[in-house]
């Protein structure tokens, strides 16, 4: 069941991804009718993501056997990051479709996948919050996890704002809702960004100072934690430097692309050497973050040894 919930995680992210590069690269170069296709995509992603968002959950709160406050991490964010990265989406193609009414149903979709993202990954965020307070930040083959934290909030900006410049445009053609709805959908949309990203700062910080802390921590497949969370705080940060528009926000959008950028090549490179290597590092499953398990674990392995 493990794998099976990894795979349409992983099945609703790529949809996404390609459902944008579509728009951004195919569409202007080949038509309309690319628009329509990705559309058809996007609402494949939507539907998966919903099904993680509501499905997902419940298998954790239907199990038998009770789940540790320390074995807690911020993996799981990921069933609720699927509607956040699809209402982004929304934002994005809803743009590229010539059809008022089609575009119109596109945003209300991605305002509601919004609206079961982006709260409920702030209820784990408070959870995740105990789980770091109580019992302290997580094993150091696990500690990149602390930037996940990044991916909701910086893409629920991202979207709120998207969602609400196509709102502000397709409102008043197709009369639906009262003309200014748009315009202060939009408004609304640049606010909620803004605050999004201030409350970023606070998981920025815990994230850096976590890794700063531990110092060194070995090469492992959650390595790759460390570009999606990061991209996500650049694309927001750009995206307010072109709404509001602000030098500061240019600055730190830049600073932030450049460091994702290098980090990219970075793991890439790792994972390449390891997979040379025969990729011991890179399969090999991480420890448990609950401390118990892991003293458990480790006097296991010590048993063995001395047998």
């Amino acid at each position: 069941m493990s794998l099976a919930c990894d795979i349409l995680l992983t099945v609703t992210q790529s949809l996404s991804t390609i459902v944008n590069m579509i728009v951004f690269v195919c569409v202007p170069a080949w038509g309309e009718w690319v628009a329509y296709t990705a559309w058809g995509l996007w609402m494949a992603d939507a539907i998966l993501s919903l099904l993680c968002a509501l499905y997902l959950p419940f298998l954790l709160i239907k199990k038998t056997e009770k789940t540790p406050l320390s074995a807690i991490t911020a993996l799981l964010l990921f069933p609720v990051i699927a509607p956040v990265v699809a209402s982004a989406t929304a934002g994005v193609i809803s743009g590229s479709i010539p059809n008022p009414q089609q575009a119109l149903a596109t945003v209300i979709i991605g305002y509601v996948l919004w609206g079961l993202g982006v709260p409920s990954s702030m209820f784990i965020l408070i959870l995740y919050f105990q789980r770091l307070a109580i019992h302290k930040l997580p094993p150091r083959e696990v500690i990149v996890s602390c930037f996940i934290p990044l991916g909701p909030l910086n893409m629920g900006s991202f979207a709120i704002m998207k969602l609400g410049q196509v709102a502000m445009e397709v409102f008043p053609q197709t009369k639906t809702v009262h003309p200014l709805a748009g315009d202060l959908a939009y408004n609304l949309g640049v606010l909620l960004s803004l605050a999004m990203w201030g409350f970023t700062l606070l998981w920025l910080f815990l994230a850096v100072a976590a890794i700063y802390h531990c110092k060194y921590f070995p090469f492992n497949m959650g390595w790759w934690g460390f570009t999606f969370p990061i991209g996500t705080f650049a694309l927001s940060s750009n995206v307010l430097a072109i709404e509001i528009p602000s030098r500061f926000f240019r600055v730190i959008g830049s600073m932030t692309s450049i460091c994702v950028f290098l980090l990219w090549l970075l793991v890439s490179a790792a994972t390449i050497r390891d997979l040379i290597t025969g990729g011991k590092k890179l399969f090999n499953a991480p420890p448990s973050a609950d401390p118990v398990t892991k003293s458990s674990e480790q006097l296991e392995d010590t048993g063995e040894k001395l047998a």
